[in-house]
Formats: structure tokens, C-alpha cells, sequence
């Protein structure tokens, strides 16, 4: 599936360098994995750049970090600690600790992709994380949108691309299962009690109900029609009579 979305939203091409964002977790963990495995069964060449960004409540996980990029072989890596998370959950931001932590984290793997002149930033987002996203923006965003796939930034100097956009997350738990891949316990405060913790819950009662309800869902984020939305508030969608 991972070679299925590469292809079908055109996101890795030749002569690729490309960042990826690992946070220890099954999936960026998955994703760094398989791009890496598929270097030796395909025509094509990229570069890999592993980056680990400690977030400021486990400092101790830089050096398992280091010690794995360097035992699969990586020639160049980068890892480093940071306090997001503790500046994010201090008394000056308690309303939205992971939006401040995200947006921190993302900036920075911004500035570094462009230090180390690398072209794709891969995150490791899977096809519950763009379900979930989708349902968030309505709740708490008041918008209709989510993760996209294949994002162009800065004008096409570097692009975002999501190789687990095709997998559910429960497939993906069973590969890095399987693999056994060294992941890591996520050490943030928040990561049992967010809103994206409520959404999952929620969808996952619906799933219960309807086993075809996450593949709708997905489908319909690729198949919008925006002749049955009203648009923005104060247009004047009949270009008047």
C-alpha cells in the first residue's frame, strides 16, 4: 500500500532527498522503514535523512535514537533535544498544548530540511490520522479539509509527503508488530486526553457499527463536490439573476 500511494499521488521521484520526521512511534518508524527496505527492489534513488527531535520530557531516548539510525545504517542523521513540549504546556499556553507543540516541531523541521538541502519532508500520517484531521477542522476548525497527501511549501522548495496515506492504523501497528521495531513510549502529557483522543473514540464506535463507514469517509475526502456545498458566507453562489 505504501508503494501504491508513492505512485498514485506522484510523491517520490529521482534523485530525492528527503527528511523524515521520526518520532519513535509505529509510524514514522513504519514509514522510515519501508522507504528504506524499497532502495533495494526498485529503479529509482533517493537519500534518506532520519531526524529525531526530543520534545523536552525524554531526554534519554536521543541516544536510542542514535544508536538505531547508526545500526541500520544511516550515513547521515540528525538528533537533537528540545523543550516544545515543556514551552507547550506551560502556564502561558494551557488551552492548546499540541497545537503550539506541533507547530514548533514543524518549524523546525522546516529550517533543517533547508540546512541540509532536502527537497520531501515525509511524515509519518496514516489513513485514521487524515480521517481524524477531517473531523477536527470541523469541530474546533470550522473548516472542511485535512491532510493532504502530497503538499507543496515555500513555493515548491520542499513538499510534504505522507507514504501511509493508503494504511488504516491498525495495519500499520501490525507491521511495526512485526518488524519489531524498536518504538518508543510517547512521554507527552497529553497524548491520552486531546480532542483528537475524543475524535478517534467517536469513529471508532461508528466503525463498530458499520465496517464500511472509515473507507467512505475516505473516499469522500477525495471525492468532494463542491456544487452541493454553500461556500463562504456572503458570496453569491447563482452569480445573481
Amino acid at each position: 500500500m505504501v508503494g501504491a500511494a508513492i505512485h498514485r499521488y506522484g510523491m517520490i521521484r529521482h534523485g530525492d532527498r528527503m527528511l523524515v520526521a521520526v518520532s519513535g512511534g509505529k509510524d514514522s518508524m513504519t514509514a522510515l522503514w519501508i522507504l528504506q527496505e524499497r532502495l533495494h527492489r526498485i529503479p529509482i534513488r533517493y537519500q534518506l535523512v532520519p531526524v529525531y527531535l526530543e520534545m523536552g520530557y525524554a531526554p534519554a531516548t536521543t541516544e536510542q535514537m542514535e544508536a538505531y539510525f547508526r545500526a541500520a545504517g544511516y550515513a547521515e542523521y540528525r538528533v537533537e533535544s528540545l523543550d516544545y513540549a515543556v514551552q507547550a504546556h506551560s502556564e502561558i499556553n494551557r488551552e492548546n498544548p499540541c497545537f503550539l507543540c506541533s507547530r514548533l516541531r514543524r518549524k523546525r523541521l522546516f529550517a533543517m530540511a533547508v540546512s541540509m538541502n532536502c527537497n520531501k519532508l515525509v511524515l509519518g500520517h496514516n489513513q485514521d490520522d487524515m480521517i481524524e484531521t477531517l473531523f477536527l477542522n470541523i469541530f474546533y476548525g470550522s473548516t472542511i479539509s485535512t491532510l493532504q497527501p502530497v503538499q507543496p511549501l515555500f513555493g515548491g522548495k520542499i513538499t510534504i509527503v505522507r507514504p501511509l496515506t493508503l494504511l488504516p492504523e491498525e495495519a500499520v501497528r501490525r507491521f511495526a508488530e512485526h518488524a519489531a521495531l524498536p518504538l518508543l513510549k510517547n512521554s507527552c502529557p497529553s497524548a491520552r486526553n486531546s480532542k483528537r483522543t475524543e475524535i478517534r473514540k467517536m469513529l471508532a464506535a461508528l466503525y463498530k457499527s458499520n465496517r464500511k463507514i472509515r473507507g467512505n469517509i475516505f473516499h469522500a475526502i477525495h471525492n468532494v463536490n463542491p456544487d452541493y456545498l454553500p461556500g463562504n458566507p456572503g458570496s453569491d453562489p447563482v452569480h445573481s439573476k
